[in-house]
């Protein structure tokens, strides 16, 4: 399975970025990414074996009741890689929330499946970005473009992707809520941990 953990967006939000391609749109060489699919990757894990699901899903729980919710933010656009011919034009997203999140995936899948699962899956540096549109033939790159967008961050899920002559299919295995300090609250108070659904 091909896997990943995202954080999806809000219709408002999506709204925005969909404007945003319009610029790129009347380029044949880019080729936008569609409107249900536009997430920030948190950790690419590759192609992992089935038996690392319970693991996987299992982490996302525990981040989950780790993390609190933040408010999230897109201020603009730019390209990978930012000098010479780009392959990827993505907005720029900011948020308090988003580098300990990614990080403590990180750390958590190194813990269960050692290194090698991070080196599967590319262990690129994390920058939170959504992908708008990747460059497919020769097309020229398009202004700038600045948003004011902003949304609060609730969950992230563990989603597989699995890659179609069309474009990729991505299903969504399990969503995790961010419970922060509310979630140890309740486990204290209780004694009981909180439900993961």
């Amino acid at each position: 399975m091909r896997l990943f953990y995202a954080i999806f967006l809000p219709e408002e939000v999506k709204r925005a970025l969909v404007e945003a391609q319009e610029r790129v749109a009347r380029y044949k060489g880019w080729k936008e990414v569609v409107p249900h699919q536009l997430h920030l990757t948190l950790l690419f894990l590759g192609e992992r074996p089935e038996e690392d699901l319970e693991d996987l899903l299992a982490l996302g729980h525990r981040l989950g009741r780790l993390h609190p919710p933040f408010t999230a933010r897109i201020r603009g656009t730019g390209y990978f890689p930012n000098e010479g011919t780009p392959r990827v034009w993505f907005a720029k997203a900011e948020g308090e929330g988003f580098a300990p999140l990614a990080e403590g995936l990180r750390e958590g899948v190194r813990e269960l499946l050692g290194e090698e699962a991070l080196l599967a899956g590319g262990d690129k540096p994390f920058k939170p970005h959504i992908t708008l549109a990747r460059r497919k033939a020769p097309a020229p790159r398009v202004p700038p473009v600045v948003f004011g967008v902003e949304w609060p961050v609730t969950e992230f899920a563990l989603v597989r992707s699995e890659l179609k002559p069309k474009g990729p299919v991505y299903t969504i295995l399990e969503k995790f809520p961010l419970r922060g300090d509310h979630g140890r609250e309740q486990e204290e108070s209780t004694g009981e941990h909180p439900k993961d659904h």
